[in-house]
C-alpha cells in the first residue's frame, strides 16, 4: 500500500515542462486531479488502494499534461516530416491522421529517400485545450490551434490514449475557418463534456454519422446541410466522370477502435462530432484510351501496372456540428488523405 501511495504521488505531481503563462494553470489542474482521484479511492479488504477510473467521471488530462502532448506531437511529426520516415512520429498519431500521415511519409520516401529536401517546420501558437471530463477509456482532448501553415485556419487536433503506458496520440486533424470552430459548453473549473457515441440528444447520434454521411455521399438526401463537403462533393464527383474516363466511387464507414467517433458538447446543446470514413475512387479507361498518368505520390502508392484502370483508397475525416434535437448536420472541415492504390 505504501508503494501505492508513493507511485500515486509521483503521478500526480510529477512536474512536467510548460510554457511560464501554463505553470499557475497546470498547477490548478493538478490540484484539481489531486481531489478528484481521491475521491476515486476505495480501500479492499485487504487494506490496498483500488482506483475507479473506469466508473468515476474525471477530466481527461490537464491543461499541462495536454500542452506537452501538443510538444511532443510537434517535435515528432516535424523530425518525420524532415526525414520522410514515418517511424519517427508512429507513436504520436493514431486512427484516421495515422493512416493519412504514414501514406504521406512512404510516398515522400519513395521519391525522396535521402529525406524532405523541402522541410518546413511546423510550428503552432494561440492554442485552446478543450478538454472533458468522462469515465473510462479513452481519454481524450482537443486543442485549436493557430499554425504558421494553412493561412488563417484553426488547426483542430484530437489527442487520445487507452493506457497510462502509451502517450497520447492525434487520431484526428482538420483545418476550420476561425469563425466556424465551435463553442463549447463547460463548468465552472473549465471542463468539457464528453458526447457518448448513442446520445439521443442530438440530430445523429454520434456512432451513426460515419454511416450516414458514407450513404450522403453515395444517394444525397436531407440529414446533412449543404456546402463544399456535402452536396459541394457530390457535384465535384460527378464532373469527374468525362468522356473516354468513368470513376466510379464506393464510400464506408470506418467507426471501431482507433476510428471511434470523438464528440464534445456544444454551448447551444449539440455536439462537435469527429469521425473517419473511407472511400475508394476507381479510374476506368475506355478501350483506346488511357488512365490519367497519375503524379509521383499516387505513383509511390500503387501496386500493379496500371493499364485500364486505377482504383485509389483514401482515409477521410472530418468534424461536424451536430445539433440538438432535429436538424440538418453541417460538415464544418474535412481532411482527406490516399493510402494506397492499385493498377490493373
Amino acid at each position: 500500500m505504501t508503494h501505492l501511495r508513493t507511485h500515486l504521488r509521483t503521478h500526480l505531481t510529477s512536474r512536467d515542462r510548460a510554457p511560464r503563462g501554463l505553470r499557475r494553470l497546470r498547477r490548478r489542474d493538478r490540484n484539481a486531479l489531486i481531489a478528484v482521484s481521491l475521491t476515486a479511492l476505495s480501500l479492499t479488504a485487504s487494506g490496498c488502494v483500488v482506483v475507479h477510473g473506469e466508473r468515476e467521471v474525471l477530466p481527461t488530462t490537464t491543461r499541462a499534461e495536454a500542452a506537452k502532448a501538443l510538444r511532443q506531437f510537434t517535435d515528432a511529426y516535424n523530425e518525420a516530416d524532415k526525414a520522410y520516415d514515418g517511424s519517427l512520429d508512429a507513436d504520436y498519431t493514431t486512427g484516421a491522421l495515422g493512416d493519412i500521415d504514414s501514406a504521406r511519409l512512404k510516398a515522400g520516401h519513395v521519391n525522396s529517400p535521402a529525406g524532405n529536401s523541402a522541410h518546413s517546420a511546423l510550428e503552432f501558437d494561440d492554442v485552446t485545450y478543450t478538454i472533458p471530463k468522462k469515465a473510462g477509456w479513452p481519454r481524450w482532448f482537443l486543442a485549436d490551434a493557430h499554425a504558421n501553415k494553412g493561412g488563417d485556419d484553426r488547426w483542430l487536433l484530437v489527442f487520445t490514449r487507452t493506457s497510462l503506458d502509451q502517450p497520447f496520440q492525434v487520431a484526428y486533424l482538420t483545418l476550420v475557418a476561425p469563425d466556424a470552430v465551435p463553442k463549447f459548453t463547460t463548468d465552472k473549473a473549465g471542463w468539457a463534456e464528453d458526447v457518448p457515441a448513442n446520445s439521443a440528444r442530438l440530430a445523429v447520434p454520434p456512432g451513426d454519422l460515419s454511416q450516414d454521411y458514407a450513404a450522403y455521399l453515395k444517394s444525397g438526401g436531407t440529414a446533412f446541410a449543404d456546402g463544399p463537403h456535402t452536396s459541394g462533393w457530390r457535384t465535384d464527383r460527378k464532373k469527374s466522370t468525362k468522356p473516354g474516363l468513368a470513376t466510379q466511387y464506393i464510400d464506408e464507414p470506418l467507426t471501431g477502435g482507433d476510428y471511434a467517433p470523438l464528440a464534445l458538447r456544444t454551448a447551444d446543446g449539440g455536439a462537435a462530432v469527429f469521425f473517419t470514413t473511407r472511400y475508394y475512387a476507381k479510374e476506368t479507361a475506355a478501350a483506346g484510351a488511357s488512365v490519367p498518368t497519375p503524379n509521383l505520390g499516387v505513383k509511390a502508392l500503387t501496386k500493379g501496372e496500371i493499364k485500364q484502370s486505377l482504383t485509389m483508397q483514401f482515409v477521410s475525416n472530418q468534424v461536424a456540428l451536430d445539433p440538438a434535437g432535429t436538424g440538418k448536420v453541417s460538415i464544418l472541415g474535412r481532411i482527406q488523405g490516399l493510402t494506397s492504390a492499385q493498377g490493373s
